[in-house]
C-alpha cells in the first residue's frame, strides 16, 4: 500500500536533530502538516524557531526517507504514530522531552492499555526469573499490560509470562523496531509483535547502542503507570528506570530479595529510598488502585502469590524440611542441623522435592527453594 506523504514528513522531522516537540508543535499551528513544514522555506523555518542544525537537515539528502523506510511502512501493521495521534500515550505526551514519534509494530492499541514496566537484571537468578514470569502472568490476567526492553533477564521472562496469560505485553525497544536485539530472542521479538506490540523512539535500521538504553529506559518509565524492579545490582540500568519513574511521578515496586545476594541489593536500596515493597501482585494492584478495572475487565477475583508453607498434600516431614531450607540457598550439612534429620533422609527427600519442582540445585552444593511454579514449563 502507498505511504502518503504526511507519514513520510513524520519520518523525516522525527530524525531532525535538535528539534523539540514544543518546537514542532508550534510549527504545526502555522504549517497546518508535517508536510506543510517541509514545504516552508528556510526563513519560514528559522521564523518558527527551528534550530540552524535541523533547518540544514531539512535541506539535506539525508532527511529523504530511505528504500528500506518506505518498504517497512509498507508493511502490515507497521506505523509510525506521532505524539499529535490520538494513538499516542497519553502519559509519554505529558512530557516536553516527548519523542517526535515512534515507530510501532503489532498491535498499535495496546499504546492505549494501562502498562506496568517490569525490569531488572540480565543475569538474574533462578528466582528472579521466576518472580518475573509469575508477575508479569498474574498482572497480565488482571488485565494490566506489561512493558519491558526485549533484553535478556527479567526482561525476556516478563514478556514470557504476560504472554502466557494471553495478556498484552510491550517492547520498547533501544534500536529500531525492525533490528532484533539481542538476536537469541527473534522468536519472543515475533511473539510480542504477533500479539502486542514492539515500538522505539528510533528510526527504521537504526543498531543498538550503549547510548540508546538510558533513552528507551525514559520512555519506559515515562508511557508506564509505574514501575517494577525484580533484581538488580547496585549500577543497574533497572535503576536508571526505577529514577525516572520516580522522577516522572511514577509509583516504583520492588521485591526483596536475600540478603545475601548482590542482586537483591538494588531493590533493597530502592525500598529505603520509598520504592513500595511488593510481595505479590495484590500490592502493586491495590496501591494503584486497579482493583475495581480489572474487576470490571476480566470479571476475576484477585489472586495473590503462593503461600510460603508447603504446598498442599506434602507429607509433614517435607513441609519441615522445605521450611528449614527457607529462601535462601543452604547445603545439606545445614539443613541436617535444623532439622535433626539424619543424612539419608535429608538427601532424599530433597531430592524428591527437586523432581517435584519445589526446589532446585544451586552452585557449591546448595539447594535453593522455588518460590513459584513455572506456567507451561517456561520462564
Amino acid at each position: 500500500m502507498p505511504v502518503c506523504d504526511e507519514v513520510l514528513a513524520w519520518v523525516t522531522l522525527s530524525r531532525a536533530p535538535a528539534l523539540a516537540a514544543r518546537t514542532l508543535a508550534a510549527a504545526l499551528s502555522l504549517f497546518e502538516s508535517a508536510a506543510g513544514i517541509l514545504a516552508a522555506g528556510r526563513a519560514a523555518l528559522e521564523h518558527a524557531g527551528f534550530p540552524v542544525t535541523a533547518r540544514e537537515y531539512l535541506r539535506s539528502r539525508a532527511a529523504v526517507p530511505t528504500p528500506a523506510e518506505v518498504r517497512w511502512l509498507e508493511g502490515s501493521r507497521h506505523e509510525v504514530i506521532p505524539f499529535t495521534d490520538p494513538r499516542y500515550p497519553d502519559l509519554l505526551r505529558a512530557f516536553d522531552d516527548r519523542p517526535l514519534a515512534l515507530y510501532a509494530s503489532g498491535n498499535v492499541d495496546a499504546l492505549r492499555d494501562p502498562l506496568l514496566a517490569v525490569v531488572g537484571s540480565r543475569n538474574p537468578t533462578p528466582q528472579g526469573l521466576d518472580h518475573a514470569f509469575e508477575f508479569s502472568r498474574r498482572l497480565a490476567e488482571r488485565g494490566l499490560a506489561i512493558a519491558s526492553g526485549l533484553a535478556q533477564g527479567i526482561d525476556t521472562a516478563a514478556h514470557r509470562g504476560a504472554l502466557a496469560a494471553q495478556g498484552t505485553t510491550l517492547a520498547v525497544l533501544g534500536a529500531g523496531v525492525d533490528i532484533v536485539y539481542p538476536r537469541g530472542n527473534r522468536p519472543l521479538s515475533e511473539a510480542i509483535e504477533h500479539d502486542g506490540l514492539l515500538v522505539s523512539e528510533f528510526p527504521i535500521g537504526t543498531e543498538p547502542r550503549r547510548s540508546h538504553f538510558p533513552q528507551r529506559n525514559r520512555i519506559l518509565a515515562s508511557m508506564t503507570l509505574g514501575t517494577l524492579v525484580v533484581e538488580a545490582a547496585p549500577g543497574s540500568g533497572s535503576l536508571i528506570t526505577a529514577r525516572c519513574a520516580r522522577e516522572r511521578g511514577r509509583e516504583v515496586f520492588a521485591i526483596p530479595g536475600s540478603i545475601q545476594s548482590p542482586l537483591s541489593r538494588g531493590c533493597h536500596r530502592l525500598i529505603k529510598k520509598g520504592a513500595k515493597l511488593a510481595e505479590s501482585t495484590d500490592d502493586i494492584l491495590n496501591d494503584l488502585n486497579f482493583s475495581g478495572f480489572f474487576e470490571r475487565r476480566s470479571g476475576a477475583p484477585a489472586r495473590t502469590a503462593a503461600p510460603e508453607s508447603g504446598p498442599a498434600g506434602m507429607d509433614k516431614e517435607h513441609k519441615i524440611l522445605l521450611d528449614a531450607l527457607g529462601f535462601d540457598p543452604a547445603d545439606l550439612d545445614t539443613l541436617i542441623v535444623r532439622t535433626g534429620f539424619k543424612a539419608e533422609a535429608v538427601s532424599s527427600m530433597m531430592l524428591i522435592l527437586e523432581l517435584e519442582g519445589h526446589v532446585q540445585a544451586a552452585p557449591g552444593g546448595r539447594y535453593s527453594r522455588v518460590a513459584y511454579r513455572r506456567a507451561g514449563g517456561e520462564r
